[in-house]
């Protein structure tokens, strides 16, 4: 009798470090896959963040010159006019940029700042234009003839 309890025993033990050390596997095996999502997760914010921002473009004579060019970050609907303040040295007259980063319009050789967003004429002035995530800005100096 004595033989039997002590393989019983010995089997009870067997099976409860087998049972014992599976439950460490799948607690790892969670806590891995709970890193993994969070890792995910992390890398689809740095997506977000890094999608939200606009690209400005500083040129002359329909972009055969450019000056500059440079990646910002904005909110959603941020005024065309106060992120080019934010970013740029900026002089204005009512709403319309009459000199960027030092290089100013020449009205008697009629040449201003012409802005384009996506390659298109903006309808309003910078100080009305309310800009999109993604969007593709063009300041340009040239002649309004």
């Amino acid at each position: 009798m004595n033989k039997w309890l002590m393989r019983i025993g010995s089997l009870l033990m067997v099976i409860g470090l087998l049972v014992g050390c599976g439950s460490n596997t799948n607690d790892q095996d969670i806590t891995n896959n709970n890193q993994t999502e969070q890792n995910q997760n992390n890398d689809n914010n740095t997506s977000e963040i890094a999608e939200e921002v606009v690209i400005v473009t500083i040129s002359k004579n329909e972009n055969e010159e450019v000056i500059t060019e440079k990646e910002i970050a904005i909110e959603e609907g941020a005024i065309l006019l106060d992120v080019m303040k934010e970013n740029f040295d900026i002089e204005e007259d009512d709403g319309f940029i009459t000199s960027i980063d030092g290089v100013e319009q020449d009205l008697d050789a009629q040449l201003s700042w012409m802005y384009f967003v996506n390659d298109e004429m903006a309808p309003v002035g910078a100080g009305e234009y309310e800009l999109s995530v993604g969007d593709k800005v063009n300041f340009d100096l040239q002649s309004w003839e």
